[in-house]
């Protein structure tokens, strides 16, 4: 307001009705009595006393004259005490009509909220933007930008089974046999074959078995010593795990319905970006934060170096803008110039979110620090593999110690000093074979890994290649995320190598948009996939699996027996023998998750979970079995001396020549040996597996 002209006339008013119905009459009252003498309604000047009556049936708007003014040099107090006083009546607004030739009305307001419409905004501050924090996340998905759904494609996952067959993958349990007879007692009803493939059901009978139906239908069940009838509503599979996963108190089981049954679908509120909607309608440059997030980090960098500021938000920034560009310029040098900004950190490879950690740690410039890195090479294509390798000797020339827990031959060769640990794995390892400079560790005849540098050992390529069968798969015009209208020829019967460097596509081609479409079309499961114009030859494929690295299972009572099936053979082993059937004791009691042999202190865990709070929560071992999962009946069968809780804890090559002459379980922990796993023990809990051992588990199986 000063910036204007001298001698420049001003009125100061405060708002006091807008758009409201009514007369007023009380509201003038009191405008009078604390002295004010002049209003302007709907346009109109009135004295208070003189003002006529309203007109109760519209709208109407009321100001009242706080003071008149003419701008001078001495008017800075005057004005203010004005201005403070229009703001206390108006509710944080003010208005200023400027008189004269050029006549005009302004409002101004001192709350965060649209002058015009009163949408109101929450002070402004940086936990408005932080998903993290109840301030900014997204009321409806609480933050995480999703929410988790039952997912009719995990309930059956393979559309070429029947009912009878087991389509209906949660129902296939130790409660099979009742919801066997559930799903007859719905198909005598319905009129449908329980023995037609799911994907052949018309889609009003898959919708009434997946998610219930109002029409009543007469059940009957029977059982060994049991027969009983009851006529109610059926309430469909995933109305039943809904409610269960709502109702159960464990949380094992809750975590087991999320991993198998469950999918992910973006929020509707904030459609992925987590964030309130009042913090996405805060621009800068025109973009919002979450747009800022799904660019990569490369793009990022450029956006934050091109910005277009007045001089005013550069002066604010500057520092801030400073700190923004040294932290993605350390992001991408250490590779990681193609993630995207809002990237989940469950879906990073183990070697990403290590370089990430990397990063933060040279933006810090720390020396006197010894830094260890187990296999940060993974899955970098070996453009990027030399910018880690600069990354980490840049770190060693600023006075620290960089220990690498490594394969990779160049990451060796760059060392310098290397620890060769052997000689072989698990049980036949654990010795240091030979210690040196690279130069000297190659010229160590009592170790693998120099005979492999040295090119005294190689892993030969096969003079003759796999033909294949001649038939192809063909993607035609993909072009999801940064694909630029791929077309892609795969053969048939044969080992292919997808490969490129970081960030350029693989994933999004064979991953996000091949596997899901041949899934669809193959066993009628799964969505369509990224776009793309055409994808031919799935009529040459009966089966379509998916191996990766994530685990394959995220409690401690997931482990590589219980994955693989090689415990279903066991336990009905040790219920064969004689002790057990002398007991009673069915495979069942062999179960550490289900009551009866196992130990209830922990729950057939072997350990106890202690939830910290604000902390990471700690797992003891649980002290009424020791860590053994059974109780203490259980434990007293045991097969050529060994009870069921021993024989979890062998290793692959251990529990191989215990069970050599069992074909059932031999074969399976045949599988497990070639794919290098034989140090791993049968009942290693599942969350302390690598990302590369919980694929070479899927793959053997």
């Amino acid at each position: 307001i000063l910036k204007l002209p001298e001698k420049t006339k001003l009125h100061i008013l405060a708002p006091i009705i807008r758009g409201q119905k009514g007369e007023f009459k009380k509201e003038m009252a009191t405008l009078i009595k604390k002295g004010f003498t002049r209003v302007l309604i709907d346009g109109q000047t009135y004295e208070l006393l003189e003002v006529p009556k309203l007109d109760k049936n519209k709208k109407h708007n009321m100001d009242v004259f706080v003071d008149r003014i003419i701008l001078k040099d001495d008017i800075r107090k005057r004005l203010a005490d004005s201005i403070e006083m229009a703001l206390l009546h108006g509710q944080g607004l003010v208005k200023v009509q400027i008189l004269g030739e050029d006549a005009q009305e302004k409002t101004f307001s001192e709350n965060f909220a649209c002058i015009d419409c009163g949408i109101s905004f929450p002070e402004i501050s940086p936990r408005m933007f932080s998903f993290n924090n109840p301030h900014g996340a997204c009321a409806e998905c609480s933050g995480l930008g999703t929410k988790r759904f039952f997912d009719p494609d995990k309930i059956v996952p393979d559309g070429n089974l029947s009912l009878a067959d087991g389509a209906i993958s949660p129902w296939q349990s130790r409660w099979g046999h009742f919801h066997t007879q559930t799903l007859k007692n719905l198909a005598r009803h319905f009129k449908f074959d329980m023995r037609s493939p799911w994907y052949k059901l018309p889609e009003n009978i898959q919708a009434i078995i997946l998610h219930g139906t109002d029409e009543i239908v007469q059940f009957t069940y029977d059982s060994e010593d049991s027969f009983y009838s009851v006529e109610k509503e059926y309430e469909g599979v995933i109305p039943n795990l809904t409610r269960r996963y709502h109702e159960t108190e464990s949380e094992s089981f809750r975590s087991e319905m999320e991993e198998k049954y469950q999918g992910v679908v973006e929020c509707p509120s904030c459609h992925g970006a987590r964030l309130r909607k009042e913090a996405l309608f805060i621009k800068i440059d025109g973009t919002s934060i979450a747009e800022i997030g799904k660019k990569n980090i490369q793009n990022a960098f450029y956006f934050f170096q091109h910005l277009t500021l007045s001089k005013k938000e550069e002066k604010i920034a500057e520092k801030i803008l400073t700190e923004i560009n040294a932290r993605l310029s350390f992001l991408m040098n250490v590779g990681l110039d193609y993630l995207n900004l809002d990237r989940m950190a469950g879906t990073l490879s183990g070697g990403e979110a290590q370089r990430i950690r990397l990063a933060t740690q040279i933006g810090s410039g720390l020396m006197g620090v010894l830094y260890i890195l187990d296999e940060p090479s993974i899955g970098l294509h070996q453009r990027d593999n030399d910018r880690l390798l600069e990354t980490l000797q840049y770190l060693r020339d600023l006075g620290n110690t960089v220990l690498v827990v490594e394969h990779d031959q160049d990451t060796i060769n760059q060392a310098d000093y290397v620890l060769d640990i052997g000689p072989g794995a698990g049980t036949q390892g654990g010795q240091v074979v030979a210690a040196g400079t690279p130069a000297q560790i190659q010229k160590n005849a009592k170790s693998i890994t120099g005979q492999y540098l040295s090119g005294k050992k190689e892993i030969k390529i096969p003079s003759k290649l796999r033909k294949g069968t001649g038939k192809f798969i063909e993607v035609i015009g993909a072009t999801g995320n940064n694909l630029q209208n791929v077309d892609a020829k795969i053969p048939l019967g044969t080992l292919t190598c997808v490969t490129g460097v970081s960030g350029s596509g693989k994933s999004s081609l064979i991953i996000d948009t091949l596997f899901p479409h041949l899934k669809k079309q193959v066993m009628h499961s799964g969505g369509k996939g990224l776009e793309h114009k055409q994808i031919k030859g799935a009529e040459y494929i009966n089966k379509i699996i998916d191996i990766d690295q994530s685990p394959i299972g995220r409690t401690p009572r997931s482990n590589p027996a219980t994955y693989t099936g090689l415990f279903g053979p066991i336990r009905e082993l040790f219920a064969g023998l004689k002790e057990s059937k002398m007991r009673g004791y069915k495979a069942g009691r062999f179960s550490f998750n289900v009551k009866g042999g196992r130990c209830e202190t922990c729950q057939g865990d072997g350990i106890i979970k202690i939830e910290m709070h604000f902390l990471p929560d700690v797992y003891v071992t649980c002290e009424a079995c020791n860590g053994k999962r059974y109780n203490r009946e259980t434990l007293d069968i045991d097969y050529k001396g060994k009870n069921i809780s021993e024989v979890l804890d062998m290793t692959i090559a251990e529990a191989h020549k215990f069970f050599a002459h069992i074909p059932t379980i031999k074969n399976k922990l045949t599988y497990l040996e070639n794919v290098g796993l034989d140090y791993i023990r049968l009942g290693q809990s599942a969350t302390t597996l690598s990302g590369g051992e919980a694929q070479r588990i899927k793959l053997s199986k």
